[in-house]
């Protein structure tokens, strides 16, 4: 899934992964905020644990535009989760692929890995050209559905349909958590 900062990507994904429970495995990017503007970003992973991703007062050579890049924290959460998927889940969930996960080797051998145990994969992935990015968004197995505010309920009815037909989910709307 592609799309732009603020299309709902990670929202759809955390919708997803509120239906499927324990089934997925991976981990997303959440926003970190101070005083009402972006500061940085942290990955959650969905057995819960978090990891700082990027903050402006990061100090380091690994920068993406303002934020300093925290590869470390990166790799001991989300990197973990994402080669824990690759093992144990039914799906595979990676929100991001992007600029800042890219410096990452480990990331970018985690992400070979996902896709070659040809387990299903729920990604989302930058827009910008990037030579690694587009190899995987060319893979024969890819499908790269662009999220949009105007399309975002007619994409999340695809995925739906998309996890029905692999066994994954239920009939019942992923942006409703399953009954307690």
């Amino acid at each position: 899934m592609a799309g732009r900062p603020g299309s709902g990507k990670t929202t759809l994904i955390a919708e997803v992964v509120a239906a499927l429970g324990h089934r997925a495995g991976g981990f997303y990017t959440r926003e970190l905020r101070a005083g009402g503007r972006r500061v940085g970003f942290e990955v959650v992973t969905l057995d819960g644990r978090r990891g700082r991703l990027a903050h402006v007062d990061l100090p380091g050579l690994q920068r993406v535009g303002k934020y300093g890049v925290d590869l470390e924290s990166f790799e001991a959460a989300g990197v973990d989760a994402l080669e824990q998927a690759v093992r144990e889940a039914e799906l595979i969930v990676i929100d991001e692929i992007g600029k800042m996960e890219l410096l990452s080797g480990r990331f970018r051998r985690a992400v070979e890995e996902a896709v070659a145990s040809g387990k299903p994969i729920l990604a989302t992935v930058m827009l910008a050209p990037n030579p690694w990015v587009d190899r995987l968004k060319s893979h024969p197995g890819a499908r790269v559905i662009t999220l949009s505010p105007e399309n975002r309920a007619e994409v999340r009815a695809e995925i739906r349909r998309w996890l029905n037909g692999l066994g994954l989910g239920t009939d019942a709307d992923p942006s409703r958590p399953p009954p307690a």
